[in-house]
């Protein structure tokens, strides 16, 4: 069930802010950390870093890691280092992922690689993990570094099996979910779990935040593939079909496949696996997966991953950052409505 009395309460401001109104302090040191890293004698790259990174994003994985580790009442600074860590982590994989995309717009803005070009932005992309690892040696603990940099492998792994699975739609519900957990929910789990870590949390609480954080990471990528074929997608800054253009076999497609018709597992072959795709295949599978279900049958899941990110909170201290984290699962889902 939605927490509307929650949200009514908070003075209408999206969870997302309470939480950053909650570590404001923190998260002023972070974007100053982030700033200071991205910074070089090679001016192309703090320019092309900057493009991206200071395009509005919600800094949604730093904040996992620095509410964790307020959760667990940490007085160091080894946290910020870890939240602006995790966002260099972040802001790589997204430049990586529009050259290998070829997108043209990111966060409403035309996207880095039209900008400045494939090359540039790869380069750029491998500086800021290099940056990212650099935080986190000066974290001095070699647990966060382990979840971190396995985060990052786990990240490539699942951009690697989605590019396997493109234009094939014998691509199971259980694939794509291997995939969604690798390539967006292993860092949502990582960022949370390294901030419940350095604060020394306990085995319970440390598992709780890794937990929360996975299980968002779903729900956030599930809604994603759902917008894909949503006009609402336009209204937050990304380009409709985007996955339908490359082909890629997401839950919708799934849904909508083995639901279909003959005919429109024709139309879906063609789109998909063989080619070309005309000018109106992209309104036809809109129409294809609205009616086969799949979009809210996608929604659905999705709501049961933030049900299940809520509950994971339960060993956590009971206070504001905890029901900010709980409203951000609902909030996640929102997003397409």
């Amino acid at each position: 069930m939605l927490r509307t009395e929650t949200r009514k309460a908070a003075a209408d401001i999206s969870p997302v802010e309470r939480l950053h109104a909650l570590v404001a302090a923190d998260m002023a040191a972070t974007d100053r950390l982030i700033h200071e890293g991205m910074g070089s004698a090679v001016a192309l790259i703090p320019d092309l870093a900057r493009h991206l990174i200071d395009s509005g994003g919600k800094r949604l994985r730093p904040l996992l890691t620095l509410a964790a580790a307020r959760l667990g009442s940490y007085a160091g600074t080894g946290h910020v280092r870890l939240a602006a860590a995790v966002e260099f982590i972040h802001t790589a994989t997204l430049l990586h992922d529009d050259v290998v995309d070829e997108s043209s717009l990111r966060r409403g803005k035309v996207s880095a690689n039209i900008v400045w070009g494939n090359k540039p932005s790869v380069l750029v992309g491998d500086f800021l993990f290099s940056r990212a690892f650099q935080l986190m040696v000066e974290t001095g603990s070699l647990t966060v570094l382990d979840i971190l940099a396995g985060a990052s492998a786990i990240i490539a792994e699942g951009e690697v099996m989605q590019l396997k699975s493109a234009n094939n739609l014998g691509v199971t519900e259980e694939d794509y979910l291997r995939v969604v957990s690798a390539k967006t929910a292993a860092l949502f789990s990582a960022a949370a779990e390294s901030g419940a870590v350095i604060a020394a949390q306990s085995a319970e609480r440390i598992a709780a935040m890794r937990d929360y954080g996975q299980n968002l990471g779903i729900a956030f990528q599930l809604v994603d593939d759902a917008l894909d074929y949503s006009g609402r997608q336009a209204l937050m800054g990304k380009s409709v079909g985007d996955d339908f253009r490359e082909a890629k076999v997401t839950l919708p497609v799934i849904l909508a496949f083995a639901r279909s018709t003959e005919t429109a597992r024709r139309f879906w072959q063609r789109a998909i696996e063989t080619g070309p795709q005309g000018e109106s295949d992209l309104d036809r599978a809109i129409t294809l997966v609205e009616e086969t279900g799949a979009i809210s049958e996608t929604m659905a899941r999705a709501h049961r991953y933030a049900d299940q990110a809520r509950q994971a909170l339960a060993p956590l201290p009971e206070g504001e950052i905890r029901a900010a984290l709980a409203d951000i699962a609902d909030f996640c889902v929102e997003r397409a409505y």
